[in-house]
């Protein structure tokens, strides 16, 4: 199994529906505050399931949604279905995008599953699709020197404050048992030093810097805007 295939499947990734909301809520409003303004067209890359799609739409003028997981992408398109604000991507359809068409690209807990080359890969398509004002966002980046511990700390202080704490020191036994713990033992995730990460984005003709704010609950991983330089 590599990490396709993993979210393309069933995966207990979230401790109670608890968790589960308010995760979606928090994703939610962080991208909204990255949108440029209400006019904004938007990709969000590596969607996932996209709980919250429908209250991102309503701040934008258009919304993408794409992700390699087809089973994901055929829920999030059903769930979806009748607004017109909204439209999931498959592969041809992400690479059909008219070029320079848009504003902002999210690609949010994401490169930690990524190959350098898909990475680059990935550097490439946002280079070709965003405006030349436009903006990358990558979030949740694992830094270079971080462990589980920090993830598990970060989990356990968000349990703390939304009402779940018991669910998740439950959800990290069964974490610890789990194909998930399996693959990062064996596949591991990619991590990045800040300097290492704007050094790859120059390379690939971006100009980037560290937000002072990561996308979602876990403040101990980082978010990178650039901008096509």
């Amino acid at each position: 199994m590599n990490w396709r295939e993993y979210w393309n499947g069933p995966h207990p990734i979230y401790v109670n529906q608890r968790h589960h909301e308010l995760h979606f809520q928090l994703i939610a409003r962080d991208i909204a505050a990255l949108f440029p303004s209400a006019q904004a067209v938007v990709l969000d890359y590596g969607c996932g399931e996209a709980w919250t799609a429908g209250d991102l739409a309503a701040k934008c003028a258009k919304l993408y949604l794409f992700d390699t997981a087809e089973t994901v992408r055929a829920q999030v398109a059903k769930r979806t279905e009748g607004n017109a604000r909204i439209q999931v991507l498959d592969e041809p359809g992400l690479a059909a995008l008219d070029p320079h068409s848009l504003d902002l690209i999210v690609v949010n807990s994401v490169l930690q599953y990524l190959s350098r080359q898909e990475f680059v890969d990935l550097l490439a398509m946002a280079k070709a699709k965003l405006k030349p004002d436009g903006a990358l966002a990558l979030g949740d980046i694992i830094p270079e020197d971080a462990n589980a511990l920090s993830d598990t700390l970060a989990l356990l202080d968000f349990g703390l404050k939304g009402g779940f704490l018991f669910a998740a020191l439950g959800g990290l036994v069964r974490t610890a048992f789990s194909d998930y713990r399996k693959l990062r033992d064996t596949l591991g995730l990619a991590r990045y030093s800040q300097a290492g990460l704007l050094a790859i984005l120059r390379e690939n003709g971006f100009a980037g810097a560290r937000a002072a704010h990561n996308i979602g609950h876990n403040q101990g991983r980082m978010l990178f805007i650039a901008r096509p330089a």
